[in-house]
């Protein structure tokens, strides 16, 4: 693994903070697992099939959906993933 890695927030930030990389699980058994649609065309085609195959292999999973891919998700969906998840898969394309 790459320690010297530089993550970039995608969002306008003014003056960006610097966060730490988040070790990943160990596993994934036992964890409730989000799938986040952002809202760009065919992305819930994605989401659809990744929470699919994730609920076939046994895993706990919810999905949600943004309103519009033009924005930042609202904080009430921002906090509910992050209150119901323990991890996220985010479609992202173009």
């Amino acid at each position: 693994m790459n320690d010297n890695l530089t993550l970039l927030d995608p969002t306008a930030e003014t003056s960006p903070e610097r966060r730490e990389r988040m070790a990943p699980p160990a596993s994934l058994e036992g964890l409730t697992i989000g799938v986040l649609d952002i809202g760009k065309v065919r992305g819930d085609v994605f989401c659809d099939e990744i929470a699919r195959l994730l609920g076939e292999k046994g895993y706990s999973v919810k999905q949600y959906a943004k309103p519009t891919n033009t924005r930042t998700a609202p904080v009430n969906l921002a906090q509910t993933i992050a209150t119901e998840c323990d991890v996220v898969i985010e479609a992202l394309s173009d």
